[in-house]
């Protein structure tokens, strides 16, 4: 025992850190913490699942001397690397977008300083948006209505027909009225305007989504899972109105709930001029919240 306790001591005075390795060790664990947020969000995490699998199952096989499977495991390697490169290819491209990401970037430094912005979209944009939603699905009118962020959606606009309009909850019931040159597909909004419509999008093929859902509710949560945008789905059998962002769909919501992610999706800023320390919480960041409030009320 006298011994072991020996070996450790002089193990840990050994032991030297200086600055650099501190810095490593933040860096390491920044972005080791950052890949596994990233894969627990997409399927990758059931590809993980099997990773550990194996690797449990390697080391078995290393314990028992079985040569033959340790060289077959060996050789096939840089086929499973190059195998899972071309299966998660939208998860990995998304990853590389979220790295040019502003709010990415931003979160690395100790302070920012940004410019004046102006909201996404006014108030009266986003009780139109509320409007039209509910009477199309008190309708039983399906719609699509993504809702463009920080990420562009230029490839997607591009599948469809241009238009410049301003958003209004009449403009939303006629374009996706049953019959009409524009109902198909889904319509994408930049700011206060509708700038194309009929619109092709990604489809989700996650297999946690409910069977009973079709093609629209795949088509809005395939988009989310890819950029960041924020799209609203209509039920044409059950007129229910739904939410996708982040790949994650929030079906059947209200009025008001649909109206609460809008005014967080509004981002509208007062001078948002700022430097901010790490996360801490700044004066325009309660004005932010303040106006937020107002907006509900």
């Amino acid at each position: 025992m006298m011994g072991m306790k020996q070996f450790i001591h002089s193990y840990l005075s050994s032991l030297t850190f200086t600055y650099s390795d501190v810095l490593e060790i933040i860096i390491l664990s920044f972005v080791v913490y950052h890949i596994l947020i990233w894969i627990r969000n997409t399927r990758a995490w059931t590809l993980m699942k099997g990773i550990l699998v194996m690797i449990v199952f390697i080391f078995i096989a290393t314990l028992l001397n079985l040569d033959s499977i340790l060289f077959l495991v060996s050789k096939g390697i840089n086929a499973i690397l190059v195998a899972t490169a071309v299966i998660f290819q939208p998860e990995l491209r998304r990853a590389l977008e979220q790295l040019g990401e502003k709010k990415f970037l931003s979160s690395l430094l100790p302070f920012d300083m940004e410019k004046d912005a102006e909201e996404r979209f006014s108030d009266k944009t986003v009780n139109e948006l509320v409007k039209g939603s509910f009477e199309m699905g008190k309708a039983k009118t399906g719609a699509l209505i993504v809702l463009e962020k920080n990420t562009k959606l230029t490839e997607y606009i591009r599948t469809g027909i241009e238009l410049d309009s301003l958003v209004t909850s009449q403009l939303l019931l006629n374009i996706f009225e049953h019959n009409t040159p524009l109902h198909d597909g889904a319509i994408i909004v930049r700011g206060n305007r509708i700038i194309s419509a009929t619109c092709y999008l990604p489809l989700s093929d996650n297999m946690e989504l409910s069977k009973e859902l079709g093609t629209r509710h795949r088509a809005g949560v395939g988009i989310s899972e890819v950029t960041d945008s924020l799209t609203i789905i209509v039920s044409e059998e059950t007129g229910k109105v739904s939410i996708a962002q982040k790949g994650v769909l929030t079906r059947d919501v209200t009025p008001e709930e649909l109206k609460e992610q809008l005014v967080i999706l509004q981002d509208k800023n007062v001078n948002t001029k700022r430097f901010k320390f790490w996360k801490g919480k700044g004066k325009n960041e309660e004005n932010i919240n303040q106006n937020k409030e107002n907006i509900d009320q």
